[in-house]
């Protein structure tokens, strides 16, 4: 009887062993997916895309301002 309900138990650890497993793999296996690579560099380019365009933003209003600051100084002079 001891050794049924032991044979039992290690079945039963098993085969939970061996869902979660097979759990395990498919879900890694659909995070290195060609299209959900691709969907999150696309994601990483966007941001960079969006990241540089406010910089560029920025600098020019900067270089707008120093410029008043610098005609102003030429107009106070002159």
């Amino acid at each position: 009887m001891r050794r049924l309900f032991w044979i039992a138990v290690g079945l039963g650890a098993g085969a939970v062993g061996a869902i979660m497993t097979m759990r395990f793999a498919r879900r890694q296996a659909q995070k290195v997916a060609p299209s959900r690579i691709a969907r999150e560099a696309k994601g990483g380019i966007m941001d960079l895309a969006k990241l540089v365009s406010e910089s560029v933003a920025e600098g020019q209003r900067a270089m707008r301002e120093r410029e008043g600051e610098l005609r102003g100084d030429l107009q106070d002079a002159g």
